[in-house]
């Protein structure tokens, strides 16, 4: 049964702009992988990831959502297949991991938008408490506010793109060559965090079923939706990267001052200006689409006694969980002072664990339920999705292996993330408590 009534249901097509947002929101954040992999192992990390990485989640996440499309998605996936003491450990993990991701939005925001005013950073607080702010307001208007403008977000970012690629290849002289994949030469720290800069990347697939109650015709949805973002996500990210080699720009330099110094590079000044502007709008629309996926967890949690009642209060006009969103965005709020790697290396270990229940839960489902209907289900036995899922778990914990073994810039994440983890136990442990005394 639903756990809520909504008033409206988004469309397949605001879907899609609002899966690429929680997704992807175009090849902004990837800068650092040239200089991380190489010239030669940029494009070969980028390719193998996201099928080691993300196919499994996204064949995972299909399935689920087409035996229970329910508001709170993974977490009720997990509570119901592994009980609620999993379940709550996925549902604090993902919310969690959100907090830190959403803080990179704004701080990504703010370095876009000092392509046209070079003093913006001294202002980065107030400029990324804006953002936070009213992202907030938006989610309390509903989804299909969110839906709207993310397909508006969604154009203002790709057209820039659009025009780089078209230019980069009418203006390239000479053969349009690809570096020859290798991985030889580079170390592991550096690899580790290749992996991460394109896991990060590519992260947040199961997100965007927490709202599946909202969505119209969802299990035929998402299928569509899921699959069109995807290939809509790997052929940008792919182009993107190639167009930086041919153009011959210094890894060190895209690191620095992102794409737009491509399109300096290619265009000129005013393609540098128009990708700055993508990279403003994929960075408000990646903020809005994840605030609107994490703020129905802890919905959903608090209607199992698992967090307190008020987070399942809903506005009385627009049936959102405005609490549960004010008190996502108070928590960001006070973490955009983070580092964007320290805070990348923490989102995907996170991120990984919680990931890690949903593929526990999925091999217990198929043994313990193997008659449900699934009117998706992935064409492997119980056998063969063990050997899919050792794909992802290789890709995570050689990430995870590099960065302990990187300087101990890298190192303090990595076990201030391991430390997030465990707050879990502790958060359950203390729940009981609560519990005992209002005996």
């Amino acid at each position: 049964m639903p756990s809520t009534q909504y008033l409206k249901k988004i469309r397949p097509v605001q879907l899609i702009a609002v899966i690429f947002f929680t997704v992807s929101g175009g090849p902004y954040g990837l800068e650092p992988l040239l200089e991380y992999a190489g010239q030669h192992g940029a494009l070969l990390v980028l390719l193998i990831t996201p099928l080691l990485w993300d196919v499994p989640a996204i064949f995972t996440v299909l399935e689920f959502n087409s035996m229970m499309p329910v508001t709170g998605g993974y977490y009720k996936w997990v509570k119901y297949a592994l009980g609620t003491r999993w379940g709550f450990f996925e549902g604090w993990w993902t919310w969690l991991y959100t907090f830190v991701d959403l803080a990179i939005y704004p701080v990504l925001f703010v370095e876009y938008a000092s392509f046209f005013f070079p003093g913006l950073q001294a202002y980065k607080v107030p400029v990324c408490l804006v953002i936070i702010w009213a992202s907030a307001g938006l989610n309390i208007l509903g989804i299909v506010p969110v839906g709207r403008v993310s397909l508006f977000l969604g154009a203002v970012v790709l057209a820039p793109v659009l025009i780089l690629f078209v230019l980069a290849f009418y203006h390239h002289t000479g053969g349009l060559t690809i570096q020859s994949p290798s991985l030889h030469g580079i170390t592991f720290p550096s690899l580790g965090m290749a992996l991460y800069t394109v896991m990060w990347n590519c992260l947040g697939w199961d997100n965007t079923t927490t709202y599946a109650e909202e969505v119209e015709k969802p299990v035929r949805s998402y299928l569509v939706s899921m699959f069109i973002a995807f290939a809509l996500v790997i052929v940008i990210y792919f182009l993107v990267i190639w167009v930086a080699q041919l153009s011959g720009i210094s890894p060190a330099v895209l690191t620095e001052n992102g794409f737009p110094a491509v399109g300096v590079i290619i265009g000129g000044h005013w393609l540098g200006a128009l990708l700055a502007l993508g990279g403003m709008a994929s960075t408000l629309g990646i903020y809005a689409a994840v605030l609107l996926s994490v703020s129905r967890v802890p919905q959903v949690m608090s209607e199992d006694s698992l967090l307190p009642a008020r987070l399942n209060k809903l506005h009385s006009r627009f049936q959102t969980p405005y609490v549960s969103i004010i008190i996502c965005s108070v928590i960001v709020s006070l973490m955009i002072l983070w580092t964007f790697a320290d805070l990348l290396i923490i989102d995907v270990t996170v991120y990984g664990a919680g990931l890690s229940l949903e593929y526990i839960a999925l091999i217990k489902l198929r043994i313990s339920e193997p008659d449900t209907v699934r009117p998706f289900k992935i064409p492997l036995n119980i056998t063969g999705l063990c050997f899919m899922l050792l794909l992802p778990a290789s890709v995570y914990f050689v990430a995870l292996g590099g960065a302990f073994s990187s300087s101990p810039e890298t190192i303090k994440p990595a076990v201030f993330a391991i430390c997030a983890l465990m707050s879990a136990e502790v958060a359950w442990r203390l729940l009981g408590l609560r519990k005992l005394f209002k005996r």
